[in-house]
């Protein structure tokens, strides 16, 4: 007798009858098509806000209380959690082990598909106990369509440890009560290749990921106003960047900036609080330490980051 389809009604894997006949269409209607299909995704994020408002205070929460930020993922979804990952240390100065990625089939599977890797329940838990995940840390779990073993494993072992969980997912909501703390759900509906969820659902995916690593990170002082004061200035455009921030927020030339920029070792925060004080570099990087890292209230300012 053959098994029940836990696939077969998930909006994931629905066909589009929008789409139907998508492959007798020339390429400007099919470009229509996609652009009016894409349309609905920001509809169906912005219906979110609330669980991700709720998502990202849990994220601040644990930043804030010395806890790490973890994505665990297969397939398109797991890429996107390797890519939020990979991008956090350089935007914001953070060290490489606050945010970490999991994706089922391992680093290979970054660059190459490896079917079957998502089926494995029990190599979700293992990755998670590997990487030591513990009550003070956030697991978010990444699935197109919540079915996915090899997350629902990531977040059982997030669960048995204590961790706040959340999960990411287009399909339906009811499906996966009890799965996280906080379940953001935007319905993008069928894809316009049927199944292929990198498309419409990948993108909704990604529209939340950035709100999950930016938000938490402006709450805990990364930015000043809408500026990557914590930025490694490790390439000749960063560099730059960070001479035109220091220049802009202090009114100096690039030439004055460069050497501010020198005496601070090339820190910005630091170099924006020496100008301001007279601080020493060691002097600043007390002061920064004791506001927390907020260039803002080290400065003298106050801040109402992270209140929802």
């Amino acid at each position: 007798m053959p098994k029940t389809s836990k696939w077969r009604h998930l909006p994931t894997e629905a066909v589009n009858p929008h789409t139907r006949h998508v492959d007798a269409l020339p390429t400007t209607r099919i470009v229509a098509l996609v652009n009016r299909e894409d349309r609905r995704i920001f509809t169906a994020v912005e219906a979110e806000r609330p669980r991700i408002v709720k998502a990202i205070d849990l994220i601040t929460r644990a930043l804030r209380d010395g806890g790490r930020l973890f994505f665990v993922g297969a397939g398109t979804s797991g890429r996107l959690g390797v890519l939020e990952a990979a991008e956090v240390p350089p935007t914001f100065g953070t060290p490489r082990t606050l945010v970490r990625a999991v994706i089922a089939g391992g680093h290979r599977a970054v660059f190459r598909a490896r079917e079957g890797a998502e089926d494995d329940f029990e190599d979700g838990v293992r990755q998670l106990a590997r990487l030591r995940v513990s009550a003070r840390d956030v697991v978010v779990g990444i699935s197109a369509s919540g079915v996915t073993e090899f997350v629902r494993g990531g977040l059982a072992r997030a669960r048995a440890v204590g961790a706040r969980r959340i999960l990411v997912t287009c399909g339906p909501r009811t499906k996966v009560r009890g799965l996280a703390d906080v379940v953001v759900a935007p319905q993008v509906g069928p894809e316009i290749i049927a199944g292929s969820t990198r498309l419409k659902a990948g993108t909704a995916t990604k529209l939340v990921l950035n709100m999950l690593t930016t938000i938490p990170m402006v709450n805990i002082g990364k930015t000043y106003g809408n500026l990557m004061v914590d930025v490694r200035a490790g390439s000749a455009k960063l560099e730059d960047r960070a001479v035109r921030m220091v220049s802009g927020l202090l009114h100096v030339d690039a030439r004055r900036a460069t050497t501010l920029l020198d005496n601070a070792r090339w820190h910005v925060k630091t170099a924006i609080v020496m100008a301001k004080t007279g601080d020493t570099y060691a002097a600043a990087r007390r002061r920064l330490r004791r506001a927390k890292d907020s260039l803002r209230i080290a400065l003298g300012g106050s801040s109402h980051r992270g209140r929802s």
